[in-house]
């Protein structure tokens, strides 16, 4: 049982450490990350995991608040909820608890670019 604490820990530190060292994250290292940290951190299932980290990790930013005096052009905002529907729909089936698949999910994250591009 102590075995098992310690492994989680160093693994914590691990993706931690990949994640403060990376300011500037592709996708695939911060889908792998993130979904990695879910997953042991938060026990969260393979999907939720997938939802989450898409979210968080697919560049465009959601429509700013009115507190944080941001201004983004509605097409901007089409944009990320564009990809952002099509990636949870299409691509979170890439994940499991064993593999994040970032990769595939990346592609598919991409597939999901050019169709938004393309739509706007």
């Amino acid at each position: 049982m102590e075995e098992r604490k310690l492994s989680l820990v160093l693994v914590f530190c691990l993706v931690l450490g990949l994640l403060l060292g990376q300011s500037s994250a592709n996708f695939k290292d911060c889908y792998e990350s993130c979904f990695i940290l879910c997953i042991i951190m938060l026990g969260k299932s393979a999907l939720k995991c997938s939802v989450k980290c898409l979210k968080d990790c697919i560049k465009f930013k959601p429509p700013p608040t009115a507190l944080d005096g941001q201004n983004q052009t509605p097409s901007e905002e089409t944009e990320y909820f564009c990809k952002l529907s099509c990636a949870s729909s299409l691509c979170t089936g890439f994940s499991s608890r064993q593999d994040p698949g970032e990769e595939k999910v990346e592609s598919c994250v991409d597939s999901c670019s050019e169709t938004c591009i393309r739509k706007n």
